[in-house]
Order: structure tokens, then sequence, then C-alpha cells
């Protein structure tokens, strides 16, 4: 596969214009092949990012147009889906307006470590490599931390999936972000799955949330692509007791550049002003 036929991609809002902001210089630090860099957003934002990305060569795109690729979907629906579900399908569907073999669907609130290039995503036969996995180290940190419902969650919702695909075997994990996508995949869920039932994958995040189980169950199903499976390429702290308790067995930026391409600090908890010391006291005796 050539550089050309591989883009990074991420989708993004005004409310997280300066994670993107600083997404995008590490990416401009680090891209080691000039991989071509897009990003989306809400129309009515582009202006924002436009100037907050000047010269920085990402190729922008409103999520309306890719919405609007596909001919299927309602012309009403950015209007009308909740925000959450919808930045869903806006990644999945990136590349029906964007002419690339696969991406690097990549979140605002990534930050890239080191240096990179094609073959960190690419295997050398030309085809995606395919993060899968069994989530055991993190599932095994949710339980050392005392917090079983994670693994509940994840273990509920792989068996839901893997239910509506009627297979069998381990529960996998395609996650976490950033991911790799091959526009095939993607193609082959719409074409032999989401077609012949009279659904677009908007239908299907409504019926189900989570595109990265989509991604992955489509792909076991259908085999669009060899599978060279990989583990995950950036350090993820989905929550910040794991931030908090990896921080404490000596865990730093640069040691997890050793084994990562970068870092994710989910921008649900991370910069926002940590608890109060009481309250945080409480939650630690009382497990509330």
């Amino acid at each position: 596969m050539l550089p050309a036929d591989f883009i990074i991609y991420c989708k993004s809002y005004q409310g997280d214009l300066s994670r993107a902001v600083r997404l995008a210089k590490s990416v401009t630090k680090h891209n080691r092949n000039d991989l071509p860099f897009y990003l989306s957003c809400p129309s009515d934002d582009l202006p924002a990012f436009r100037g907050a990305l000047a010269g920085m060569g990402v190729n922008l795109i409103a999520d309306e147009e890719i919405a609007a690729a596909n001919p299927r979907a309602n012309s009403s629906i950015m209007t009308e889906w909740d925000p959450r579900q919808a930045q869903q399908v806006i990644k999945s569907e990136l590349w029906r307006a964007v002419a690339c073999k696969a991406y690097l669907c990549i979140d605002s609130d990534s930050i890239f470590l080191r240096d990179f290039g094609l073959a960190d995503f690419i295997h050398p036969s030309g085809n995606p490599y395919t993060i899968l996995h069994q989530a055991k180290d993190f599932l095994q940190q949710a339980l050392n931390a005392g917090r079983p419902k994670v693994v509940h969650h994840f273990q509920d919702d792989a068996r839901v999936m893997q239910a509506i695909f009627s297979r069998q075997g381990p529960l996998y994990d395609y996650g976490p972000t950033p991911v790799i996508w091959a526009a095939q995949v993607w193609k082959d869920l719409d074409e032999q799955y989401l077609f012949p039932r009279g659904m677009t994958l908007w239908d299907a995040i409504a019926q189900r949330s989570g595109e990265l189980r989509w991604y992955g169950e489509a792909l076991l199903r259908f085999q669009s692509i060899p599978i060279y499976p990989i583990e995950p390429l950036f350090r993820v702290y989905h929550y910040e007791w794991q931030w908090r308790q990896l921080q404490a067995n000596g865990e730093t930026e640069e040691k997890v550049a050793a084994n990562y391409l970068g870092v994710v600090y989910q921008s649900n908890w991370h910069g926002k002003k940590p608890r109060n010391p009481i309250k945080r006291l409480f939650r630690k005796v009382f497990g509330k």
C-alpha cells in the first residue's frame, strides 16, 4: 500500500479545538512518511478550525459532507441524532468521502509521543493491521482496583455484538482508539449485512452503539482482508483511577513511548478540576 492510500483521520468539534491542535502538532512533529492528515467537524465549526490549524497541512472536511456521501442516508440525520452516536457513524463513513484504502481513526484527546510511519499501520503484505485482543491487561487492572462493573460491561457488550453476527468464541476488543480501519471492511458490512436488511450504518448504530465492535465483528464474519492482529497502538487511560494507579506504579510518558506510539487522556475527565479531597476520601473509604 502506498502512503497516499492511507490517511490519518480525526473527527472533532469546537469544544475539543485545543486538543485537536495539540494532536495536529504531534502529528506534524512525528509523521516521518508525511501521511495525509484529515480532520472533520460540523460545518459551523470549520472557520475556527481553519484559523487554529493554519499552516499545519491539515485537510479539513465538514461532517455533513461525510454524512451526505452515503446515498441511502437520511438527509436530515445530522440534525436529528444524538451527537455521541452521530460521531460514531461519521468516523466509520469517512471512506466514502475521502479516497483511501485504509485510515487511522484517531480522537482529539490523543498525542503522538514518537515518530511513526506507514509500517506501523500496514503489514508488509500491503494489508492493514487489525487491533484485535482480549483486553486482559485492562480487565485485570479493573479487578485489581475493585471495579468489577467495568469487566461485566465489557463482557456484556462483547456478547451482544457476537450474537448479532452469530459468532462464538473469545470476547475480543477491537480498540481502543486510535484504530486502523480498511474501507473494504466497512463496504462489506454495508453490502453484505446492512443493505440486505434495508439498513444503513445509522440504523446499525441506533440498534447498538459501538463502531469498533461493528467493524471487528464484520471483519471476522466476512474476512474482507487478511487479519494481522496487533495490540493497541496507544496507551489509553479510560478512567482517572486507571491513570492514577499506573502513575503510582511509576508510569511516565517517556516509559510509555517504549511500547506505544502515543497516549490518550480521556477528555471526559483529564484536565478537569480534581475532586474535593474530602469527597475523594469518602469514596475511597465507602466505595461511593
